[in-house]
């Protein structure tokens, strides 16, 4: 409708106006209701063409979008294996921070875990004190065992000696037992040395082998008890937490709850544009935007990307043949747009719908040496159109608290 009047006003007024003191016709006497059309035909197509490429090149230039809202993510509250409910720290809906304790599981096996894991340290430790102990015994065997050999082999060079000096006096059956016996205990000497290095080698390899098994089993058995314990990863509130105790939850079938993070939808709106302003919407476009939930407030915005792919051609491998026929939505260019300033989305609902325009500026390729005056005044037309759509926004924010109240029928 504001297209049509400001066309009308630079077609069928003047045509009117020649009409009238051009040429002598009055309204309500030679035109009359009747005769408008013949008597303005010229104003009134004009209008008419006007008005449909006036309005073509605003929403193209400067498109516009009710398909705009403040996205956010949730967090799904999920243990990390099955159980039943120990105790639960929050209410149905409760502001969180980062680390609190949301809800408890059961935690009477690993704890049970834990328990066999420190009794399997201190049977380590136990060993290796056990060992030790060996070490000195074995130390006391060897001196015994040594000291016997020393006194076979002195007893044996005294007969040898003896035998050497004066033949025939010590009988050679007697060397020979003496030498056997030195023998015997130079093997009791081997066999305390193996029982020592059997026994360090427990000290140093064998039982710090073992304790570091039962220490690693004891620290699986600690994180599975601290799995029990579901904590709030980041600052936000949780919605929705119907949870007792006695309920069993399952990270496959059964959330607990749902986890809002603290700003979510707070830093960035998207929108979604038709496809034929695909080669419009570009990085850098600045963007106004207005929204249900802060009515009468119109919010400075910029495009900061847009979306180089359209949702609605996604498709999933399978065991059938995609149709295009299927695709009954054209599908929506999305565009992400972040306030202009600080703070410009404070006071919106996050997942509140909006309503958005985007304008064209041609400023660089306007004051560009190599642009000729008619590609100049061209473009300024298009970006002074800027205004049309502006204003109708504006329109709309003022009316959509009345449309939303009055004229919905709610």
């Amino acid at each position: 409708m504001l297209e049509l009047i400001l066309c009308s006003l630079v077609t069928i007024l003047p045509d009117y106006l020649y009409r009238r003191y051009r040429q002598g016709k009055r309204f309500g006497k030679e035109i009359t209701f009747f005769s408008v059309w013949y008597e303005l035909r010229w104003g009134i197509t004009g209008c008419l063409m006007l008005t449909v490429a006036l309005i073509t090149m605003i929403f193209y230039y400067h498109p516009s979008t009710t398909n705009a809202a403040l996205y956010f993510r949730t967090v799904p509250i999920l243990p990390e294996g099955s159980g039943r409910v120990a105790e639960v720290n929050v209410g149905l809906s409760e502001p969180v921070k980062k680390g609190d304790v949301l809800f408890r599981l059961d935690s009477s096996r690993q704890e049970a875990a834990i328990e066999t894991a420190r009794r399997k340290i201190a049977e380590v430790d136990a060993a290796l004190r056990a060992a030790q102990a060996d070490i000195i015994k074995a130390d006391a065997q060897i001196s015994e065992a040594r000291a016997s050999h020393q006194q076979a082999k002195d007893e044996l060079d005294t007969k040898t000696e003896l035998q050497r000096r004066n033949p025939g006096i010590v009988p050679q059956r007697d060397i020979e037992r003496l030498q056997v016996l030195m023998n015997g205990r130079q093997a009791g000497v081997d066999a305390a040395l193996a029982i020592k290095e059997s026994v360090s080698s427990q000290i140093s390899t064998v039982l710090p082998a073992q304790k570091a098994s039962a220490e690693a089993a004891l620290a699986q058995a600690q994180v599975d008890l601290d799995k029990t314990y579901v904590r709030a990863g980041v600052d936000g509130r949780v919605e929705q937490f119907v949870l007792r105790v006695g309920d069993v939850v399952n990270p496959v079938m059964r959330p607990a709850g749902i986890l809002i993070p603290e700003g979510a939808g707070q830093q960035s709106l998207q929108a979604g544009f038709g496809q034929i302003e695909a080669q419009v919407i570009k990085p850098g476009m600045v963007a106004e935007a207005t929204c249900i939930s802060r009515p009468w407030v119109i919010i400075p915005m910029v495009v900061t990307s847009v979306q180089d792919f359209i949702a609605a051609g996604q498709f999933r491998g399978g065991e059938q043949l995609i149709d295009p026929q299927s695709l009954r939505q054209p599908g929506t260019i999305v565009a992400f747009l972040e306030p202009l300033y600080k703070g410009g989305l404070a006071g919106v609902t996050p997942g509140s719908r909006c309503v958005v325009n985007a304008y064209t500026s041609n400023h660089d390729v306007i004051t560009a040496k190599g642009t000729s005056a008619g590609k100049a005044f061209v473009l300024h037309v298009v970006d002074a159109t800027g205004v049309v759509h502006a204003l109708l926004l504006r329109i709309q924010a003022l009316m959509l608290p009345i449309q939303t109240l009055v004229l919905s029928g709610h």
